[in-house]
C-alpha cells in the first residue's frame, strides 16, 4: 500500500524547496571535505569530538568488559582452586611418603641393632614382630606373630637391642603372649653392675617402670646404677641390661629403701624383638690353645742344626746330657720335702 504524499519525508519532497535544500547541503559537505583535505582545519574538531564521544564508547562497552572480567576472574579462581587442591594433595602425598620412609628407616635401624646384638653376643635367637599391645595399668602384655608352630615355648626370655623386655607366658599355634618386665605381676632377679648387690626387680603397680622395694639401708645403691640380669632362677641368662636406677628413697616403714628403675628396653616403641633359646652347654674340657711361635716358613729345617744344637732322638736312644742331673736332683729333693711335713 503506497503512502500518502503528505506523509513523505520533507527532504525528499517533490517540491522545488526540498530539492534546493538538498543541493545546498551537498555543496556544503563537499566544501567542508575539500577544505579539510587540503588544509586540515577540522582535525581539532575531530579531536574534541573524539574526546567527548570516547567516554560514551567506554560507557557503552562497560557491560561487556565487566562480563569478560568476571568470567576471567571466575575462571582464574576456579583454576587457582584446582591447582591449590592438586598441590595440597601432592603435599600430603609427599609428607606421607616421607613419614613412611622415616618409619622404614627407623625400623631398619632397630633391625640392625637387633642383628648387631645377636652377632656380638653370639646368641641363639629368633626374630619376632609385635602384632598386639596391651599397655594398661593392670597388665603389660605384648602379642608376637610367632607361636607354638614356630618353636616358641612358655618361659622364653624376650629382649630387644637395648635390654630385657619380658618373657613368654602363653603360646598359641601362630601367636604368643609376652609379659613385660613392667607388669605388676612380673619379677626378675637382677644385680647392680657397680656394687654387685643382688636383688629382685618387680614391675611397678602403675606399669610405668620397675621398682626395687626391699633394698637394705646399708646397701650401696645410687641413682644412675645399671641393673643386669643375675642369672639366678635359670630363666634369664646373666649379663643382660634390665634398667637404670632413677631415684632411691626410704620406704614408708623405714626399714628398707625403695628404688625406681627405668627399663633399658624400649617397652613402648619396639616393633621387633628377639626370642632367646636355650644356649648349648659345651661338653668336655675346652680345646687346647694353639702355641704361639714363628711362622712355619721361618722355622729351621730338621737336620740342619749346627754344633750348638744337641741331637735328641727317641728313635736312636740318645738322651739329653742334663737329663740325669735333673732326675737325680728330683730324687734327692723328695725325701727332704716329705720330711718337712709334720
Amino acid at each position: 500500500m503506497a503512502r500518502p504524499r503528505d506523509e513523505s519525508s520533507p527532504l525528499f519532497a517533490g517540491n522545488a524547496a526540498g530539492t534546493l535544500r538538498l543541493i545546498v547541503y551537498l555543496a556544503l559537505a563537499l566544501v567542508l571535505m575539500v577544505l579539510d583535505h587540503r588544509n586540515g582545519w577540522l582535525w581539532r574538531v575531530r579531536n574534541v569530538a573524539s574526546m567527548v564521544v570516547e567516554p560514551v564508547y567506554r560507557l557503552a562497552n562497560l557491560p561487556s568488559a565487566g562480563m569478560r572480567t568476571l568470567s576471567v576472574a571466575f575462571a582464574d579462581r576456579k583454576l587457582l582452586t584446582e591447582q591449590n587442591q592438586r598441590l595440597r594433595e601432592d603435599l600430603l602425598l609427599a609428607n606421607a611418603r616421607l613419614n613412611r620412609m622415616a618409619g622404614v628407616a627407623e625400623q631398619n635401624q632397630r633391625l640392625k641393632e637387633l642383628l648387631d646384638t645377636q652377632r656380638s653376643l653370639d646368641l641363639n635367637v629368633q626374630l619376632a614382630r609385635v602384632v598386639g599391645v596391651d599397655l594398661g595399668a593392670a597388665q603389660q602384655r605384648l602379642v608376637l606373630n610367632l607361636g607354638a608352630r614356630d618353636g616358641v615355648k612358655p618361659g622364653q626370655p624376650v629382649i630387644d637391642a637395648h635390654g630385657v623386655m619380658g618373657q613368654v607366658i602363653q603360646t598359641l599355634p601362630t601367636t604368643s603372649v609376652v609379659m613385660l618386665v613392667t607388669d605388676p605381676a612380673h619379677a626378675i632377679p637382677v644385680v647392680v653392675a657397680r656394687s654387685g648387690l643382688r636383688t629382685v626387680a618387680y614391675g611397678a603397680r602403675d606399669g610405668s617402670g620397675l621398682v626395687l622395694p626391699s633394698i637394705p639401708l646399708a646397701a650401696d645403691v645410687q641413682p644412675g646404677d645399671k641393673l643386669l640380669t643375675s642369672g639366678l632362677g635359670g630363666r634369664f641368662p646373666p649379663g643382660f641390661p634390665v634398667g637404670k636406677v632413677i631415684t632411691v628413697a626410704p620406704a614408708t616403714s623405714g626399714m628398707f629403701r625403695v628404688a625406681q628403675v627405668q627399663p633399658a628396653a624400649d617397652i613402648d616403641r619396639s616393633d621387633d624383638v628377639l626370642l632367646l633359646h636355650d644356649q648349648a652347654v659345651p661338653a668336655g674340657p675346652p680345646a687346647p690353645e694353639v702355641p704361639a711361635g714363628p711362622p712355619a716358613s721361618q722355622a729351621p729345617a730338621p737336620g740342619a742344626a749346627g754344633g750348638n744344637a744337641p741331637a735328641a732322638s727317641s728313635s736312636t736312644g740318645a738322651v739329653h746330657p742334663t737329663l740325669p742331673r735333673v732326675t737325680a736332683a728330683m730324687s734327692t729333693a723328695q725325701p727332704a720335702r716329705a720330711g718337712s711335713l709334720p
